[in-house]
C-alpha cells in the first residue's frame, strides 16, 4: 500500500530507494479517498530502524494508509534524538480521542523484568483497554505481545534458561486462516527473546487460535476468535542483519551470548547473513492489512 507518511521522516529515504510505495502528505492531500489510518506504537530503543522495517512491510498496494506514531509518555527514549521524537511521535493524551483502522505494538527490551515493574505498564494497559473500542485490528510483536497476552487473559510469561536467538523454522497449523494465506508449508522467522508463551496456558483460553508453531523456538502466530487482535512472537520485520547487530554489540558489551542460529551462512561470523524471512514477512503484514483491516472496518470509522 502507498503509505502517507510526513515528508521530513527519515525512513523515506531509504523506503524510496527500495521502491516501497511512499505517498507524502503534500501528494496525499490530493488524493479524494478515505486511507486507512494505522498508529505504530513504537516501544523499541531503535526508533528509526524499527519505523523503516514496518513501513517497508505495510507499503505497495493500491490503497492509501495513513500513518501515526505513538510513544509512551511515561517513559523518555535514551537512544533516539528528543527532536525526532518531538517531530513525528505523538503522546496518548493527544490521540486517544482518535479511531483507527488497525495499530501495530512492537517489542521492548524489558521481557526479563515482571509486566508491572515496566516504567508505562499502566499507560500501555490504558492503550490496551482503549484499543478495544477505538482500534478495528492490533497486530502485536515480541514482548508487546506476551504483554497483550497478560493484560486480556492473563497469560504469563516464562524465563528461558537459554536465549532463543536466530532464525527458525516454523509450520502453519492453519493454511485456511486468512492471516496464512500464501504461507509455504515451512517457513522462516527471526526470534531475539528471553521469555517465552507456553502453549498450555494459551490451550486454556477458548478465545485464542494458535495460527503456527515451532519445535524450536515454540507458538509464533497467535489470533484471538473474532480475528481483531493477532500476536507474534518473533520479528518479521527485520533486516538481514538485525541480528548480526544484536550479536556483535554484546559480544562487544562482554556479555554471554551464543552465535544466532542458523543465521551466518557455515556458522561464519564473517559472512554476510542471508535473509530467508523477507517473503514471509511482507505477506503476513498484507494479509493482515486486506483482511482484517481493510475488508472489515467500517468506510466510517466513527462508526468503529
Amino acid at each position: 500500500m502507498p503509505i502517507k507518511i510526513d515528508d521530513r521522516l527519515p525512513a523515506k529515504e531509504s523506503l524510496e530507494k527500495e521502491n516501497i510505495f511512499v505517498m507524502t502528505e503534500s501528494r496525499a492531500q490530493t488524493q479524494d479517498i478515505r486511507p486507512l489510518k494505522i498508529i505504530i506504537l513504537n516501544l523499541m530503543p531503535t526508533k528509526i530502524e524499527t519505523e523503516t522495517q514496518l513501513l517497508r512491510l505495510l507499503g505497495n498496494s493500491p490503497l492509501q494508509v495513513d500513518i501515526e506514531l505513538l510513544q509512551t509518555a511515561t517513559h523518555k527514549s535514551k537512544h533516539t534524538a528528543e527532536k525526532h521524537m518531538l517531530t513525528f511521535y505523538k503522546t496518548f493524551d493527544e490521540i486517544k480521542s482518535n479511531k483507527y483502522d488497525g495499530m501495530i505494538v512492537t517489542g521492548a527490551p524489558v521481557e526479563l523484568m515482571d509486566f508491572e515493574e515496566v516504567d508505562y505498564w499502566d499507560e500501555l494497559c490504558e492503550i490496551f483497554e482503549w484499543s478495544k473500542k477505538n482500534v478495528y485490528s492490533t497486530f502485536h510483536i515480541c514482548w508487546g505481545a506476551q504483554a497483550a497476552l497478560y493484560y486480556h487473559y492473563g497469560i504469563p510469561k516464562y524465563q528461558l534458561s537459554e536465549k532463543v536467538f536466530g532464525v527458525f523454522k516454523h509450520r502453519p497449523l492453519d493454511l485456511y486462516h486468512p492471516l496464512m494465506r500464501g504461507f509455504d508449508d515451512i517457513y522462516y522467522v527471526p526470534h531475539s527473546r528471553h521469555t517465552e508463551t507456553r502453549l498450555k496456558d494459551i490451550a486454556l483460553c477458548k478465545d485464542l487460535q494458535v495460527l503456527s508453531y515451532s519445535e524450536e523456538s515454540g507458538v509464533h502466530l497467535l489470533s484471538d476468535i473474532a480475528c481483531r487482535n493477532f500476536y507474534a512472537t518473533g520479528h518479521s520485520e527485520y533486516d538481514a542483519d538485525t541480528l548480526a547487530k544484536e550479536y556483535f554489540r554484546d559480544l562487544k558489551k562482554g556479555l554471554e551470548i551464543k552465535m544466532p542460529y542458523n543465521y551466518f551462512p557455515d556458522d561464519d561470523i564473517t559472512q554476510k547473513p542471508k535473509m530467508t524471512w523477507r517473503n514471509v514477512g511482507t505477506l503476513m503484514f498484507t494479509n493482515w492489512l486486506n483482511y482484517f483491516v481493510y475488508q472489515k472496518t467500517p468506510y466510517d470509522i466513527n462508526l468503529l
